[in-house]
């Protein structure tokens, strides 16, 4: 079993929607804006992780989500870093969506789920950064 591991985590400015297009799709420009967007081509499927405000209407997707990114970098033979988060958050019944990329991971939680994501992570023992940026279900 991996060793316990302390990571450090900020939240992410604003909502994130995750879509979903046909997998033969064109990448829309909408897709491809702002500080962070995810794209990934599969043979089922063209699936988008975009700040929710650049979403058009009418596009599937799942809305509402806040973000969190891992302080990395982290190399490639490290283990259980997505596990350290994913296990508290499972034990308190979160799902989560992951986004990887060469150096870190980007966590993602529904919106009305994050205070109850945030407390989970910070008893597991990580730090999270930013919470101002936390956005309220209400506002």
């Amino acid at each position: 079993m991996p060793p316990t591991r302390t990571l450090s985590l900020s939240v992410m400015d604003g909502l994130f929607a995750i879509a979903k297009l046909p997998a033969n799709e064109v990448i829309p420009a909408w897709a491809v804006r702002g500080p962070f967007f995810a794209v990934t081509r599969t043979q089922e499927e063209l699936s988008l992780v975009v700040a929710e405000t650049a979403l058009p209407d009418g596009v599937q997707a799942s809305r509402g989500w806040c973000m969190f990114k891992v302080h990395g970098p982290f190399a490639f033979d490290q283990i259980g870093v997505v596990a350290s988060l994913a296990a508290p958050l499972a034990r308190v019944g979160i799902g989560i969506f992951v986004v990887s990329t060469f150096d870190t991971d980007y966590l993602l939680v529904q919106q009305e789920e994050a205070p109850i994501a945030v407390e989970a992570l910070q008893h597991a023992g990580h730090r999270i950064e930013n919470l101002g940026l936390l956005t309220s279900p209400e506002s």
